[in-house]
């Protein structure tokens, strides 16, 4: 899962804002105007824009270099200081300008409720050698990083030349691309391999209708077609569609919750997308965590941040099944799931006829192999022809039921083979989990999953404990108390 993502580098280009807030309580009317009088409380500073991207990836854990334009005034520094805290982030790329007025957005609340915002810009003037700088800044930027963001807010920073710079020089270093857009049209992310645009960024763009499914796919072909890449199309409640130039399309959707404040909830899903690809995860993947990022943010007052922890309990509080028992094909469905929120999926199996304390070890052993534990039980009749006809003791119902209860198990699916090879290639587990009384050699479909980059396991196991240990002592337990023909039987 998430907590256990190596994170990379970050460059984040783009329009940095600072986002103010002032908060108050408004209870009368003034009587100069018909207009509310705030009494003023508190005020915060926070980063807008693309530093609040980059405050957000930071917050999963990446490092970041932020590249964009500030201007020599004191909205700069508060700026600087609102990043701060976010030690990862890498400041050097800021340009300062004498003519430009760093970007702010000044918003009035009384209580959780907007009364006005207040914005602070001098867009496009620019000095003249300051594209010069800002494309410098970028490629130095450039060199150590695993993902390109263009945070694009269409306030001067990325001119066509500026990202023509950037986009070209990602592509020459190989590292994807991907831009939160804000132009008209899309043309000038020529490159790009993923851009992020909204319901209303798309519908400008495109000039189609996007009501459903079948009109989104249609726009974002158009979308894609006007840049050469990949289409994330956000759809607020609706969650958001990943569209891909090979024809797939991915739609996904977080858990509903309250929404609070929408402002920066592009800036989390962008920065999301490129942490999880910085780790080398795919991009549903990441498209998947972005749609559960997203709600998280939402759910806050203001522009804020998603920490590594808040997604970590979202996408687990997502991701309960309660070790249900599932056919093969349920439970392909839910091992695609899992595996898109970034789990790693672990496979362990056997008969378990009598759960005893070897069986718990086991468990709890290949449960701390990854993410998501699966559990396959030999069928009543597969347990019959490896065990003869006594056995098993309980039917295939009881042992799944009681496996699926242990905390550790996730999911709990039957097998009738002799072998679990069939439901192994079906699921392609991340590791394979057997006791270390096997080799690894010795494991069933071992050589299946290192085949695509998984592994084998081979876990400690509590020697003497066995079912048939316990069968045979239980027998040899009644044959010792049963009563013979020289033993008198008392009733009354």
């Amino acid at each position: 899962m998430i907590e256990n993502f190596s994170f990379g580098c970050l460059c984040v280009i783009g329009d940095v804002l600072l986002d103010q807030y002032v908060f108050g309580s408004a209870n009368r009317i003034s009587p100069e105007a018909p207009v509310p009088v705030l009494l003023h409380s508190h005020r915060r500073a926070v980063p807008g824009g693309a530093a609040n991207v980059a405050a957000n990836a930071a917050a999963l854990g990446c490092r970041v270099n932020l590249v964009g334009v500030v201007g020599t005034d004191h909205a700069a520094d508060t700026l600087r200081e609102a990043m701060a805290p976010w030690k990862s982030v890498s400041l050097r790329g800021l340009v300062e300008d004498p003519v430009w007025t760093t970007i702010t957005k000044t918003r009035i609340l009384s209580g959780q409720q907007q009364i006005m915002r207040l914005d602070e810009e001098r867009v496009d003037v620019l000095s003249p050698e300051t594209p010069d700088r800002l494309i410098a800044a970028g490629l130095a930027a450039l060199a150590d990083a695993d993902v390109l963001v263009c945070s694009d807010y269409a306030k001067g920073a990325l001119s066509d030349r500026v990202l023509a710079a950037m986009i070209g020089a990602a592509r020459e270093k190989g590292i994807p691309v991907i831009v939160d857009p804000k132009r008209k049209t899309f043309e000038a992310y020529r490159g790009a391999n993923l851009i992020t645009p909204n319901r209303s960024e798309m519908a400008r763009a495109t000039g189609l209708p996007l009501n459903t499914d079948t009109e989104i796919e249609t726009a974002a072909r158009a979308a894609s077609e006007q840049f050469g890449g990949d289409v994330l199309l956000t759809r607020s409640e609706a969650g958001m569609t990943l569209w891909r130039r090979n024809g797939e399309s991915l739609h996904a959707v977080a858990r509903r919750s309250e929404v609070c404040d929408v402002s920066g909830a592009g800036d989390t899903v962008v920065a999301t997308v490129a942490s999880v690809l910085s780790a080398g995860e795919m991009l549903e993947t990441a498209v998947v965590l972005a749609a559960t990022a997203a709600a998280v943010s939402v759910s806050k007052l203001g522009t804020a941040v998603v920490t590594r922890e808040e997604l970590s309990r979202e996408l687990h509080s997502t991701m309960s099944d309660a070790g249900q028992l599932a056919t093969i094909d349920e439970a392909k469905e839910i091992v695609r799931n899992w595996r898109q929120h970034g789990a790693q999926i672990v496979f362990t199996n056997g008969c378990f006829d009598l759960i005893h304390p070897g069986h718990i070890g086991l468990i709890r052993a290949a449960a701390r192999e990854g993410d998501k534990l699966i559990v396959a039980l030999n069928t009543d009749s597969s347990v019959r022809r490896l065990k003869g006809e006594s056995r098993p003791i309980q039917d295939e119902i009881a042992r799944a039921t009681v496996m699926g209860a242990l905390r550790d198990v996730d999911l709990v699916v039957l097998f009738d083979e002799d072998t679990p090879l069939e439901t192994i290639m079906a699921l392609r587990p991340n590791v394979v989990v057997k006791g270390a009384d096997y080799t690894e050699d010795q494991v069933v479909g071992g050589d299946f999953v290192k085949q695509y980059g998984g592994r084998v396991a081979l876990v400690d196991i509590l020697e003497g404990r066995s079912t048939s240990s316990l069968v045979k002592k239980a027998r040899e337990h009644d044959a010792h108390n049963a009563p013979n023909e020289n033993t008198a039987v008392f009733s009354g």
